[in-house]
């Protein structure tokens, strides 16, 4: 009988506790907890009538008290974290303290970056590793020898970049390659809200992550680049030709250290010409900004003001249309000889929205945190310590891809990024 206490309640969220509820064979009692315990009543009533018993609690999962009671009082076997990212410390050491197994679906990030601790290891960071991300794993892996003493498990990133794109390239490695050269990640999102401008998921860490600096790992460092500055065009399949820019993520810095002799790993994602010229514009006025001002006699951050101003991402379901592309184009050599392969998904908007009631940013994420908790439960992942996706076997989680949601498609003569 597996137990699970599953924090947050936003889109993400949403899809996986209806995937786990689709899969109530290994997910058979769930708790959905969040700050907002309306929301997970919501979700409760309409998942009630299946298999699963579902559960609801409210929880501030920056305090570490009030999870690790809630942990104690429901005693589930796994915490699947998909709350913000800010939360993933105090959800681990919640873990810690109660002897359960973690897993989120993004790593770590600060939400105050002018916290004087923070930002004095973050500088440093900088100055050695040579990129600025505000995000980073080092916050996580520090946890590694804790879980391992603890004989716990955390699942780092179980989304879909990072996530599925790590399953990716673990599969690539055993199936495909002996050695691989270049790793490029494509992130395509083709649908359209109809929207002048929104964001498909949390509008503070979406708009953070696009307006920093760009980097990419070549040749056994990183090379930081000004933001939106490297361009490409690709044809995606069922999408068709789009602008892409290269970004700064997140599983580049694991695959660098877990995939054996690359030499380079780069990350695009596609954007419109009206987003990044909302985006600019935003950027340029201060409304990006993190650092609280002083309005009418009252404190505010100017990006959490125009978070509340923007379409609530759970709510572009219904409107929207069009297909995302998400895979790993890769080069190397098998046999001696020179290879290149990629691996992909597409997934439709609408199919999504009829199935779980989301877009598919929402569902290409909450698929992959149902799968990787899965792993986990059922025991197909177990090794004591802080882990990414590419560090277990791929094959049980590339398997269930394919029967959850997310089926995936192969090419072996793929048109490259130059």
């Amino acid at each position: 009988m597996s137990r699970v206490l599953i924090i947050g309640c936003g889109g993400v969220a949403s899809v996986a506790i209806h995937k786990c509820c689709q899969n109530s064979e290994v997910f058979e009692e769930i708790m959905i907890a969040s700050r907002t315990k309306s929301k997970c009543d919501a979700l409760k009533e309409k998942l009630s009538g299946g298999k699963t018993k579902i559960e609801t609690a409210q929880v501030d999962a920056d305090n570490v008290d009030e999870v690790i009671a809630l942990i104690k009082s429901y005693q589930p076997d796994l915490v699947m974290n998909i709350a913000l990212p800010y939360q993933d410390l105090t959800i681990m050491d919640a873990c810690l303290a109660c002897g359960v197994n973690y897993m989120d679906t993004a790593n770590y990030e600060p939400e105050n970056i002018e916290d004087p601790e923070w930002k004095a290891i973050y500088e440093k960071r900088c100055k050695e590793e040579g990129f600025s991300a505000y995000f980073d794993y080092s916050w996580q892996w520090a946890y590694k020898k804790k879980f391992e003493e603890a004989g716990l498990t955390a699942l780092l990133g179980s989304g879909f970049d990072p996530g599925v794109t790590q399953a990716y390239c673990a599969y690539a490695l055993k199936h495909e390659f002996d050695t691989i050269d270049t790793i490029d990640i494509l992130d395509c999102n083709g649908g359209d809200h109809g929207y002048a401008f929104a964001t498909n998921f949390n509008p503070e860490i979406n708009l953070r992550e696009v307006s920093a600096p760009g980097s990419y790992w070549e040749n056994g460092h990183w090379v930081e680049i000004p933001a939106m500055s490297i361009k490409r065009e690709y044809n995606f399949d069922q999408v068709g030709q789009k602008d892409m820019y290269l970004l700064h993520h997140e599983e580049i810095e694991s695959l660098a250290k877990n995939i054996p002799g690359v030499k380079r790993i780069r990350f695009f994602m596609t954007f419109g010409q009206s987003y990044l010229d909302h985006m600019r514009c935003l950027e340029d006025v201060g409304m990006l900004s993190t650092t609280p001002i002083n309005y009418e006699g009252k404190e505010i951050v100017p990006i959490q003001f125009l978070k509340a101003l923007l379409p609530d991402p759970a709510s572009l379901g219904p409107r929207t249309k069009g297909k995302t592309n998400i895979g790993c184009i890769f080069t190397g050599k098998k046999d001696g000889k020179e290879k290149t392969y990629y691996l992909y998904n597409v997934c439709d908007h609408q199919e999504c929205y009829k199935e779980v009631g989301s877009q598919a940013i929402s569902y290409t994420t909450g698929v992959p945190a149902m799968i990787g908790a899965m792993m986990l439960l059922t025991g197909k992942w177990n090794k004591p310590g802080v882990y990414t996706v590419e560090e277990f076997d791929p094959d049980p989680y590339m398997e269930a891809l394919n029967k959850w949601g997310l089926p995936w498609q192969e090419s072996h003569n793929p048109v490259l990024v130059d």
